[in-house]
């Protein structure tokens, strides 16, 4: 009868009813008097909670019950195991217990299950809340063991599933074997190489995505970031796959303890324990592996070039030098920097060299319109945004000389230039202009010039040929 409450007692546990747990385990013990299987079961019921208060009361239920049972196996062990997983800070005393209990516990049992459990309680993740990560890295290690240690996928997932059924109220054995089941179905080839390699396969797509971000921000400056993000949640689909596999299996085996806690074991599944073909110890599971912390080392390099490539590719810059033409195209060039500075707004520390020239034809009348307006400054602009060119000063200024038509965007041009193009009519000489700003890391320019029915592929056509005239690249 005793043996009955216990296995509901952990059932109800299982099913994530703790509070259930409790109070059958407190009413068998307040009836049929002390039971050490019945208190350990009752200190675990309490630690289902995984909470500070819950952990003392699990601690006063076994001291209660090692002051009737001093030489218990099973309650040395839990208490160790107690003690091993509590924070030295938080609970100095408690932690300090643990070495006492183990020492007791090899004198007792030196080569048990139990003395082996609490040992590794200290390393290893606790399984008793039912969906926390903890849980989840239990299923992912059992099911990839399972898989590794059995010829077929399939007959991994026989094991499991006779295990389970050897031991019905054992969450740990019914996640293993609704999980073997799952993935051992045709065609989830890939989602067992996720689960059994997945440190890997998640380092292979950190590293494909560091490629695509660096090889972006260094040469590939035409490519939309949005292009490497899909690339990026594109291969992450399979990882959110199994995660779904994984909670669907985790769900069913709750489903399947709900059922077990109201049905009775049958007296041959009672005794499959002792027939020696009854379930195993499941292995603890490792906190963390070598393999992890060589993974993650990997990751963190992978994340400093990333981060070293973006912090190098923002600082950098294209270099032009200036060629300031005394003539253009058969006209007259006059320095125009004394009397009009379009840059005055950029600090002197940013600016390398500058030119502003008027050109005019040789036998033009003193009131005659320009025929080019050019420019054009170099510096260290690393960081130039497009709202600079598009929404900064530059344009406004025309407002006051000129009456504005249209205003475009033009296209992206090298470097990562932004470029602005629009058409007006000159207040003082009515003669129909256009003007363009530009800008890139390296450069900014302003080209003004008569475009009479000018189209905007004209205009900007002929905006990117000045421009190419009087900024010349560094070593060209």
């Amino acid at each position: 009868m005793r043996d009955d409450v216990r296995e509901q007692v952990d059932a109800l546990v299982a099913a994530g009813r703790p509070a259930e747990a409790r109070a059958t385990a407190r009413t068998a013990l307040d009836t049929d008097g002390p039971d050490a299987r019945l208190l350990l079961a009752l200190a675990r019921a309490h630690l289902a909670e995984d909470d500070d208060d819950h952990d003392d009361a699990a601690e006063r239920v076994l001291r209660e019950g090692l002051d009737t049972f001093p030489d218990d196996i099973g309650l040395l062990a839990g208490y160790a195991e107690l003690c091993a997983r509590t924070d030295a800070l938080d609970r100095p005393g408690r932690h300090a217990r643990g070495p006492v209990l183990l020492a007791r516990l090899r004198e007792l049992a030196p080569y048990s299950p139990e003395l082996l459990r609490a040992e590794a309680a200290g390393s290893s993740v606790s399984t008793s809340t039912k969906d926390s990560v903890s849980v989840r890295r239990v299923q992912s290690f059992d099911a990839a063991r399972a898989f590794a240690d059995a010829p077929t996928p399939q007959a991994a997932a026989d094991q499991a599933a006779q295990w389970a059924a050897a031991a019905p109220r054992d969450l740990r054995l019914a996640v293993l074997a609704e999980t073997t089941a799952a993935l051992a179905a045709p065609g989830r080839t890939w989602p067992r190489l996720l689960l059994s390699r997945g440190l890997e396969c998640r380092f292979a797509t950190g590293a494909v995505v560091a490629v695509l971000i660096v090889l972006r921000i260094t040469g590939l400056l035409a490519v939309p970031f949005g292009v490497t993000t899909g690339v990026g949640l594109l291969l992450g689909l399979p990882f959110l796959g199994l995660r779904r596999q994984l909670r669907a299996a985790r769900e069913r085996a709750a489903d399947r303890m709900a059922a077990a806690v109201t049905e009775a074991v049958p007296d041959e599944e009672a005794g499959a324990e002792g027939d020696g073909f009854g379930p195993p110890e499941l292995r603890p599971v490792p906190r963390v592996t070598r393999r992890e912390y060589a993974f993650a080392g990997a990751g963190l390099a992978l994340l400093l070039v990333v981060g070293a490539a973006a912090y190098a590719s923002s600082l950098a810059y294209p270099r032009y030098d200036i060629v300031a033409h005394d003539t253009f195209r058969g006209l007259q060039g006059f320095d125009l920097r004394e009397e009009f500075d379009p840059f005055a707004a950029i600090p002197d520390n940013e600016r390398e060299e500058s030119t502003a020239r008027v050109y005019v034809a040789e036998d033009a009348a003193p009131d005659a319109a320009a025929e080019y307006l050019v420019a054009v400054t170099t510096g260290d602009f690393h960081e130039m945004r497009e709202s600079f060119v598009y929404d900064g000063v530059l344009p406004k200024e025309m407002e006051q000389v000129g009456i504005v038509h249209d205003t475009w965007r033009a296209e992206a041009g090298p470097h990562g230039a932004w470029m602005r193009c629009l058409r007006y009519t000159e207040v003082a000489t009515s003669t129909l202009r256009a003007m363009c700003v530009w800008g890139d890391k390296g450069s900014i320019g302003m080209v003004l010039f008569t475009a009479t029915d000018k189209n905007h592929d004209a205009v900007e056509d002929t905006a990117r040929s000045v421009g190419a005239v009087f900024l010349q690249p560094v070593g060209d």
